[in-house]
């Protein structure tokens, strides 16, 4: 077992201020016994410069007593230390670098941002290259920082470099950094991660209220969410801090679970990964290439049940109240010929599953028949034997509403399938598939919704929590540098949740194809085209 603590505190424009909030917080951490500690992003500074030049000025260097001082505290507790500043490179770059110190003071590793956020583009220089795995005593580290955790690329690469912890430092107002983002990177990846968040205003205070008053929202929303973290490899926060205030949150972890990838059924979610099929996140960035649909479009999962006793009756009467796209669980035993007797007469499509030829496909229906198929990619243990052929990519299917890709089955677990699925200018989702973990719905669709601007419409049998899919729309409001309908929550990027419980038969929603169309979470930062596609190699070794 380790002893870890995540470490949230406020910053300001003073250096020397800072730099001895940094050395009391690393004390209080390592006198509750933590050999790793992380404290948040830019603790040198506050991410708020005049200009480039103001930046470099005030940028840490190798050896300058602000890191020397950091490396003397890690060695006199004998703790492994991370943090987030920014850094002046010889080259004249200036960078966002997470650093680590080992317990005898020596740097033993640093990673430069790869994702800058909005006006961190202003003043900073994104990464170029990928940040390590540091093999140490106490577990093999990787180290990213706040807005990379906001896309998958970048964790998913360290995790399949053998990272058993990753170490997140986080400058967030976002309230869906604790509840959404962070824990995800954990189960997705099977990982441990620990999360440190800052607190305090993340602006200058004397022009908080102006800047605030700007852009349309209350400045306490431009403070540090705070909520700093530890996550388990299953998802499961095992400890958390207050949504404000200085705080130390300290757990015992096993980072030895970080090494068991295989879920429930017994597939291996890294080893059932087929990166040959993931080169489009390698591509160029070429944006988005055609109108999405406008207006609304009324969306609904329809659950036939055990035996699916009236589940074409259930069809028909949701596709005749106007629902344009119905999505059923996996296999479900409703066949194509009875999905498109049920919508006879409308102008709706039904998605369903179906094994033939060793295969799993998804079906696009319509009342003419069977419109499209998309064969499943991925190998699970649950279908093994049953299911031996797999597709060779994702396709889009254009309909009069917008453009919808089908995931089918496990597919949903992986990240690279959904981001696939943006990458061909989807607007909508449909998923039957069957949750079997709690994170898949707790946080792992909602991730994919969110990391990708889709809309998701998930079926699914009946799963833990009580939870069988869920209806994820991409939301008007997405971020502070646009016109807000509705008032400010904090919430950046997560999707509107329509739940579906395991007891419900038939849930309908609303979705916008066409808020897809807009990735930019930030000026200056997209989502998809924004992702590091230079630097996900990783995800493309082992191509089979």
């Amino acid at each position: 077992m380790v002893r870890v603590a995540a470490v949230q505190f406020a910053t300001g424009l003073d250096v020397t201020a800072n730099l001895a909030t940094c050395l009391r917080m690393i004390d209080s951490a390592a006198g509750q016994g933590a050999e790793l500690i992380v404290l948040p992003e830019f603790c040198n500074h506050l991410s708020w410069y005049e200009s480039r030049e103001h930046a470099r000025r005030l940028a840490c260097r190798h050896g300058d007593p602000f890191l020397n001082a950091v490396a003397g505290r890690a060695a006199r507790h004998r703790a492994h230390v991370k943090l987030g500043v920014t850094l002046a490179r010889e080259d004249g770059r200036v960078t966002g670098a997470s650093l680590l110190y080992g317990p005898d003071g020596a740097l033993l590793g640093e990673a430069d941002k790869q994702v800058l956020m909005g006006a961190e583009n202003d003043h900073l220089d994104p990464g170029t290259a990928v940040g390590p795995v540091v093999a140490t005593a106490v577990g093999r580290l990787g180290m990213y920082a706040c807005m990379e955790g906001v896309i998958s690329e970048i964790t998913r690469g360290l995790a399949l470099r053998g990272a058993q912890v990753l170490l997140n430092s986080l400058n967030s107002f976002a309230v869906d950094e604790a509840s959404l983002h962070v824990p995800v990177r954990a189960a997705e990846n099977r990982v441990w991660v620990i999360a440190a968040n800052k607190v305090g205003p993340l602006l200058p205070a004397d022009r908080i209220e102006l800047i605030a008053a700007g852009l349309g929202v209350p400045p306490e929303w431009l403070h540090g969410a705070g909520e700093s973290q530890v996550v388990a490899p299953d998802g499961t926060v095992v400890a958390r801090a207050p949504r404000t205030g200085e705080a130390v949150v300290v757990a015992d972890v096993d980072v030895a679970l970080a090494d068991d990838k295989v879920r429930p059924d017994g597939t291996d979610v890294l080893a059932s990964r087929r990166p040959a099929l993931y080169r489009p996140i390698a591509a160029e960035p070429r944006g988005r290439t055609a109108p999405a649909g406008a207006g609304s479009v009324a969306v609904a999962v329809v659950r036939p049940g055990a035996g699916h006793g009236g589940a074409t009756e259930l069809i028909r009467r949701t596709a005749e109240s106007g629902a344009e796209l119905i999505v059923l669980p996996e296999l479900c035993g409703v066949t194509a010929g009875e999905a498109a007797r049920a919508v006879r007469g409308t102008t709706a499509h039904v998605v369903l599953s179906e094994i033939r030829d060793r295969a799993h496909d998804g079906l696009l229906v319509s009342a003419e028949g069977v419109l499209g198929r998309q064969r499943k990619l991925h190998p699970s243990a649950r279908q093994a034997g049953r299911v031996t052929v797999f597709g060779d990519g994702l396709e889009v299917f254009e309909l009069p509403w917008g453009r919808l890709a089908i995931i089918v089955g496990d597919d949903t677990i992986f990240p690279e399938t959904f981001r696939l699925a943006a990458l061909a200018d989807a607007d909508v989702v449909a998923a039957p598939f069957t949750p079997s973990e709690p994170w898949e719905l707790q946080s792992g669709l909602l991730e994919r919704a969110a990391e990708n601007r889709l809309n998701v419409v998930a079926a699914g049998h009946d799963g833990p929590d009580g939870l069988a899919g869920a209806i994820l729309a991409a939301p008007r409001d997405f971020t502070l540098w646009t016109a807000w309908e509705g008032p400010f929550t904090g919430r950046i990027s997560h999707p509107i949740v329509t739940p579906v419980k395991n007891d419900d038969r038939v849930v309908c929603a609303d979705v916008h194809p066409a808020q897809a169309v807009n990735r930019h979470v930030s000026r200056g930062t997209d989502l998809v085209d924004g992702r590091p596609w230079r630097l996900v190699g990783a995800l493309l070794e082992g191509d089979r």
